[in-house]
Formats: structure tokens, C-alpha cells, sequence
């Protein structure tokens, strides 16, 4: 059985950082891409960054690009996300997912791209 399940979530204040982490089991994930997607109320869930199979390619949506940064150890199956300089803008309940289709390189940007999903984290940045 496949599971997602992030942490590291909470409240900080503008400026500051968090770390969250998604642990995946039930299945060999090295292979393949994972992403981070993220929710604010009355808001459609969007696209924050994709990572490739191996760690060495990828990809930020625009609003984040700069000031997160996406990593993953295979050997832990566990994939993070790094979060500096937030903003209030960046409230949300941050989701993990993983592709599990060939090409673990593609970095895909749309949810539907992806087939398991953690139950999210809630990021809460004050101003």
C-alpha cells in the first residue's frame, strides 16, 4: 500500500523558513518524479516544484522559484522541501505526490500527472 506523509509544517512569520519533508512507502519510489503542490482556501491547488527520480533535475513554479528549493534521498525514500524567505502568500496546505510512469526524469507541473498523495501539511505565514 502506498503512503505519503509529509511533516515539518506550521507557523512562522514572514522572512522565515520551514522544512517539510514527505516520507514515502509501499513502494520503490526511487524511479520515479515527485512533486509538491499546495491549496490556500477558497483556492485551487497549484504546482510548486517537481524533482526527478535521481535528484539532479528540477523544476519551481515561478511564484517560489528562488526561495524554495526541492531535494529527496532515495535512500530514506523521503523527499523535502525547503522554504526560505516566506511570505504570507505562501499559506497553504502543502501535498506531496508521486508519478509513477515511466521517465522518472519528466518533471511534470500538473496534479493530474500524478497518482498518490499524501494528506498535506499546513503552512501558515504571518505578516
Amino acid at each position: 500500500q502506498v503512503q505519503l506523509v509529509e511533516s515539518g509544517g506550521g507557523l512562522v512569520q514572514a522572512g522565515g523558513s520551514l522544512r517539510l519533508s514527505c516520507a514515502a512507502s509501499g513502494r520503490t519510489f526511487s524511479r520515479y518524479g515527485m512533486g509538491w503542490f499546495r491549496q490556500a482556501p477558497a483556492k485551487e491547488r497549484e504546482f510548486v516544484a517537481a524533482v526527478s527520480w535521481s535528484g539532479g533535475s528540477t523544476y519551481y513554479a515561478a511564484s517560489v522559484k528562488g526561495r524554495f528549493t526541492v531535494s529527496r534521498d532515495n535512500a530514506k525514500n523521503t523527499v523535502y522541501l525547503q522554504m526560505n524567505s516566506l511570505k504570507p502568500e505562501d499559506t497553504a496546505v502543502y501535498y506531496c505526490a508521486v508519478r509513477f510512469r515511466p521517465y522518472g526524469g519528466y518533471l511534470a507541473d500538473t496534479s493530474d500527472e500524478y497518482e498518490y498523495w499524501g494528506q498535506g501539511t499546513q503552512v501558515t505565514v504571518s505578516s
